[in-house]
């Protein structure tokens, strides 16, 4: 696809701003939504427009993409990456928080991708790439609440995609194992889940521009479900055909 207009949630920080970087460089006129308002501040520029919108706010995010709309005439791209980690055990986290991960990681993609689509279903053209998580397939203790986010999220692309597979629209979900982002310091400030402690100390994970890669290779072959790196191809193969084997692998992690 040649340059033209991409929003890309969660922008400021992370896989995000990796991409906001790479397509600013490339002549993409780059719309970035988060609530971040001092790393937005250090974005803006000719090529790169901000907007403070909590996407869990489906007004804020309607307000948003429409003075887009207005500003750009269309959008061209949409890559969702924001969302919230705080860890903890299930049993003993606040259902407040764990209601809120839901409503940012799982109702944001809902309030972030109808929105958009709605306009490019007219146009009958564009892309939308999501961020799920290999979380979203694979159990992760003292992860519960955040894996659920990301399962619920996981299954509403693949779903979607297919009841708009006849359209001109391309829509990819983004299924990465864990990536070196300030997700994971939320994480180990919250409840220092050991898995994530043991990645984080032996650099276990992907780097930002890593997985953007991966996308860009993805776009090119028009993939539907992009599973970054040989962990999360490994770790979905066991979920698939030995379930009984990989919570042997994750209690021995623990």
């Amino acid at each position: 696809m040649k340059p033209g207009t991409v929003v890309i949630t969660g922008g400021a920080s992370g896989i995000g701003r990796a991409f906001v970087e790479r397509w600013a460089s490339r002549g993409w006129h780059v719309c970035v939504l988060d609530m971040n308002e001092t790393a937005l501040g250090e974005l803006a520029s000719e090529r790169v427009s901000t907007f403070i919108c909590d996407v869990a706010n489906l007004e804020q995010v309607q307000a948003t993409i429409q003075a887009i709309l207005t500003q750009q005439g269309a959008i061209d791209r949409l890559v969702h990456c924001a969302a919230i980690m705080p860890a903890g055990k299930l049993a003993t986290m606040d259902p407040k928080t764990t209601n809120l991960l839901m409503s940012v990681n799982y109702g944001g993609t809902v309030n972030v991708v109808h929105t958009v689509m709605l306009e490019m279903l007219i146009r009958d053209a564009g892309e939308i790439i999501v961020f799920g998580s290999t979380g979203g397939a694979i159990p992760v203790l003292d992860c519960g609440a955040y894996c659920a986010t990301k399962a619920a999220t996981n299954f509403y692309l693949e779903i979607l995609a297919e009841e708009n597979r006849d359209t001109g629209l391309h829509f990819m979900l983004v299924c990465p194992p864990l990536v070196n982002t300030p997700l994971l310091q939320q994480a180990m400030a919250t409840a220092q889940p050991k898995t994530v402690s043991y990645s984080i100390e032996k650099q276990r994970y992907m780097t930002p521009n890593q997985v953007v890669d991966a996308v860009e290779r993805g776009l090119k072959k028009k993939v539907p479900i992009l599973w970054p790196g040989m962990e999360a191809k490994i770790l979905q193969w066991l979920r698939r055909f030995s379930p009984r084997l990989l919570w042997k692998v994750m209690h021995a992690a623990n």
